[in-house]
């Protein structure tokens, strides 16, 4: 079991929906979150991308400079830029921080903040130059020559004719609740993501991913991607979800929901789904909430409770399949001392890459 954590790069608070308690992506702030993932034991943090963050590419690579063992997850997003220089960006960043590079594939759901960025495609289409870009980006890392023709994309002999020390391994991580999605996921990742849901949802999703791989005669990895508020006491973990949303009103809700409701991402529908816009019925699993989803878009869930219980939830996860948990709490820097502290001993972790001895011995 991997436990990765998330680097703030849109900023943080205290509360939801407010200015209130709120801390804005400082290099200072990030510095600090990266630093807590690296000597508490995470195996490495997610770099989210999107108009209102920082970039991901020169956030993990400022941070790379400052840490010694985390991984940096990188979100890419198809179509935005082209498969040679992601690849040449992604080998780079490998080597310059001693192989901690990872991939996180977005092809995103929000027509209007893609167009915006200059990509105008309907959803399949999307899908389709996400297929495309995979099928370029993988040789390229493996260090052979591609020629290829599709759709969308045009490459003639791209090559990577850049200093390698080693072969590198750059893993693919990639989610998408879609069958246009879920094909490409069978097709070429590594690990499939998919945002907190409840166990028997999760498990269907990964039965179908598992189908599919199989019949392309792959296999696939599974991840899940969502908050985490953990306190000594059941009691004390509901109080402090309660108290995130304090200062969520009626009118920031309903201008969440519009903005999610133009978006054509069928794995934000499944989220809104959960809760439906409403404070009522937030609990929709065992220590499953999804009171964030009401005003934050993607990942709009969070386990919530004391560390046995929610050790039993993990092993719930684990039972049908998910081995990496991408999780984030606010403020980021505090909640990744109470996970640290409250669960790790408690959970299954490759003890091997989180050691604090690993550190002091460099």
């Amino acid at each position: 079991m991997e436990i990765f954590w998330y680097i703030p790069t849109h900023g943080d608070g205290r509360y939801l929906a407010t200015d209130k308690g709120s801390r804005r992506p400082t290099p200072f702030y990030m510095r600090q979150v990266a630093e807590a993932v690296d000597g508490l034991g995470f195996a490495g943090a997610l770099l989210p991308t999107g108009r209102s963050c920082e970039d991901a590419w020169v956030v993990a690579s400022s941070l790379a400079a400052v840490t010694r063992r985390m991984k940096f997850l990188v979100a890419v997003r198809p179509g935005l830029v082209s498969p040679t220089v992601s690849a040449r960006m992604a080998v780079s960043l490998d080597k310059m921080s001693g192989g901690r590079c990872l991939i996180n594939v977005v092809t995103g759901g929000d027509p209007t903040e893609l167009a915006g960025e200059g990509l105008h495609l309907d959803h399949d289409a999307r899908y389709e130059i996400t297929d495309e870009f995979l099928t370029v980006w993988k040789p390229l890392v493996e260090g052979r020559e591609v020629d290829f023709e599709g759709r969308h994309l045009k490459i003639i002999g791209g090559r990577l004719l850049i200093d390698r020390e080693r072969k590198p391994n750059v893993p693919l991580y990639f989610g998408g609740s879609s069958d246009a999605a879920i094909e490409v996921a069978a097709k070429h990742v590594d690990l499939y993501l998919t945002w907190g849901e409840p166990p028997a949802q999760s498990a269907e999703k990964i039965a179908r991913v598992c189908k599919r791989a199989a019949e392309l005669g792959r296999t696939v990895r599974f991840g899940m991607r969502l908050h985490i508020i953990v306190r000594e006491t059941e009691t004390a973990a509901w109080t402090a979800a309660d108290e995130l949303i304090k200062y969520v009103s009626d009118d920031a809700i309903a201008v969440a929901q519009q903005t999610f409701a133009r978006m054509d991402s069928v794995g934000q529908r499944r989220m809104v789904q959960l809760h439906r816009g409403s404070r009522e019925d937030l609990v929709i699993s065992p220590n499953l909430w999804a009171g964030i989803g009401l005003v934050r878009g993607g990942a709009g869930t969070a386990l919530v409770g004391d560390p046995k219980t929610l050790t039993r939830r993990f092993e719930e996860y684990l039972d049908i399949g998910i081995d990496t948990f991408v999780l984030s709490g606010y403020p980021g820097l505090e909640e990744a001392y109470y996970v640290a502290e409250l669960l790790f001993p408690k959970l299954p972790i490759r003890r091997e890459a989180t050691q604090p001895e690993a550190i002091a011995a460099g």
